[in-house]
């Protein structure tokens, strides 16, 4: 019986995954509370309906009916949103178990929420949160597709790699039901997608067997559409984008670094997005030449300065990415290899997605990438983390990785002299600490590491939210053993495999970093970028298998 070939249905499997890759948009019009600005108070005198009236309306509210039947009398708070909107919240003691928003003018229910939704907004669904335009399907899909058959080799569609690119396209299905409001479908749909790509980085990286991507298409055509595609994300960022409280946080921040004040502390932020300085100190460096070109207004308005960051960040990761494929291959291969990378980055979805939400996640894609581009010089590798982990803290689990370099340490470690493995270690250590202290030295003087600390880590660590299954299930056992897994994979890495070739590297560095987010209590599809250099790179590259590590 000849065997079956499920490779070769590769055509119908990549029609079937666009059209899930598709995220349709929301239905309501509403507008999205983590992008717009603070609009102008009208008086409550001036609104048709008094709050007692807005309250007999939303107690007519059918998930209004059904909390109560649930939990008993609820009591309500009503407030005005001007210029035409009643908000009315009913709470069970301190929780807000129930919102309703009125039309001030027709005294109809607009919008209801329970459960998650009453605190969290962006789970709503609010067309235009996220992405913006982008989420169009007249525009995703031909995103999608560009990006699936721009990377295909059209004389071996059987190769594996071919099915990585569709499973990147994966995620795509959870992002149809979170456009719908229905996170309950979209958290858990991301981690199989996670999961995978974790166990492909898992299998380059170990074992050094990667087909490459070999595009059909000539790789001066794919550089010519690389610079098409993102000069019309650049387009799409400035004629139909929000920023998020993300990009926000940054300009804020970048504002007060400008008048030479703390940036950490409760209350230094605005109310609006009170818990703005969670991030490290690198995040609102990068930010602080833009609001210097372009000053913030002092309100959440369309925030220019925002915007150019976002785009300067997203090109800043094209052109590491471009580097490193020059690095790995000189000459018109290595032009080739980045204009692979490159398409790569700009087609893809998610960085689009990304570059939309004016967020700050492509600046760690950027450093992440240089970080590879420089990793033969550990003085080089170690400063490259240090920005990256004092913007976010997710790459410190790099460090045993970047400490090892392209050789694992040996089991037992035995100190004889610096051998030059050792060396390299103890400079990349070096540079790391002296370059991370350096960064710390504005947030030690004022207002000090203690509430530096609890201001950005301890925060992430207590932050619960929906946008995990951690969040939405009581999984604590499983998140203990994936914890635990995390933590182990990024120890074996400062050991095993011995030997590394930068493509394994890039694997390694991916595997690990999704290893991290399957621990995250907040998971949002703009994290994606941070692993997807290394990954693209692990893909692109065409390797081997290593021989098998002499006897220790």
């Amino acid at each position: 019986m000849r065997r079956a070939r499920p490779l070769r249905l590769l055509p119908l499997i990549a029609v079937a995954a666009l059209l899930l890759a598709a995220p349709a948009t929301a239905q309501e019009e509403s507008e999205p509370g983590s992008t717009g600005g603070t609009p102008e108070q009208t008086p409550t005198d001036q609104l048709r309906l008094t709050s007692d009236q807005a309250i007999e309306i939303a107690r007519t509210d059918q998930n209004v009916i059904d909390e109560e039947a649930e939990r008993g009398r609820l009591d309500p708070v009503a407030q005005a949103k001007p210029p035409d909107t009643w908000q009315v919240g009913f709470k069970d003691g301190d929780d807000e178990v129930a919102q309703v928003l009125i039309d001030d003018s027709s005294g109809s229910i607009r919008e209801s929420w329970t459960g998650y939704q009453v605190e969290w907004m962006m789970a709503r669904g609010y067309e235009g949160s996220f992405g913006g335009v982008l989420n169009a399907p007249w525009i995703w899909i031909p995103l999608c597709a560009v990006f699936l058959f721009g990377l295909l080799d059209l004389r071996r569609l059987r190769k594996v790699v071919h099915l990585d690119l569709l499973v990147l396209l994966g995620f795509g299905l959870s992002h149809y039901f979170f456009n719908r409001a229905e996170i309950g479908l979209s958290v858990p749909l991301v981690y199989p997608v996670l999961v995978y790509v974790m166990a492909r980085m898992i299998w380059i990286g170990f074992r050094g067997v990667g087909e490459g991507l070999r595009p059909s298409i000539p790789g001066l055509w794919l550089g010519a559409a690389a610079i098409f595609l993102l000069a019309f994300r650049i387009v799409i960022n400035v004629a139909d984008s929000g920023v998020i409280d993300v990009g926000y946080s940054g300009v804020i921040g970048a504002n007060l670094l400008a008048h030479g004040d703390a940036i950490y502390g409760e209350g230094v932020f605005p109310e609006e997005n009170r818990f703005g300085d969670t991030y490290g100190p690198v995040n609102y460096l990068a930010y602080l030449p833009f609001e210097l070109a372009l000053p913030w207004s002092g309100t959440w308005d369309e925030l220019p300065a925002a915007h150019g960051a976002a785009i300067a960040f997203d090109l800043a990761a094209a052109g590491a990415l471009f580097a490193l494929g020059w690095r790995l291959r000189r000459g018109r291969p290595g032009f080739e290899l980045g204009a692979i990378l490159v398409f790569a980055w700009a087609a893809y979805p998610y960085t689009g997605y990304t570059l939309a939400a004016n967020s700050n996640d492509s600046l760690i894609a950027a450093l992440i990438a240089l970080s590879l581009v420089v990793f033969a010089s550990p003085i080089a590798r170690g400063a490259s983390l240090a920005f990256a982990a004092a913007a976010k803290f997710a790459p410190l689990v790099l460090v045993p990785l970047y400490a090892a370099g392209d050789r694992g340490f040996r089991l037992p470690i035995r100190i004889r002299g610096l051998s030059p493995p050792r060396r390299a270690a103890v400079l990349f250590v070096l540079s790391l600490a002296g370059v991370g202290a350096l960064l710390l030295v504005h947030p030690a003087i004022e207002p000090g590491l203690a509430t530096f600390y609890e201001r950005t880590v301890a925060t992430q660590i207590d932050r619960s939210s929906p946008f995990s299954v951690w969040g939405q299930a009581d999984l604590d056992w499983l998140h203990l053993i994936v914890e635990l897994f995390a933590l182990g994979l990024a120890i074996t890495l400062a050991f095993r495999p011995r030997e590394r070739s930068i493509g394994q590297i890039a694997a390694l560095a991916a595997a690990v970093l999704i290893a991290v987010q399957l621990t995250a209590d907040h998971w949002f599809y703009l994290y994606i970028v941070w692993w997807l250099p290394a990954a693209l790179a692990a893909l692109a590259i065409a390797s081997s298998p290593k021989p098998k590590d002499p006897p220790v």
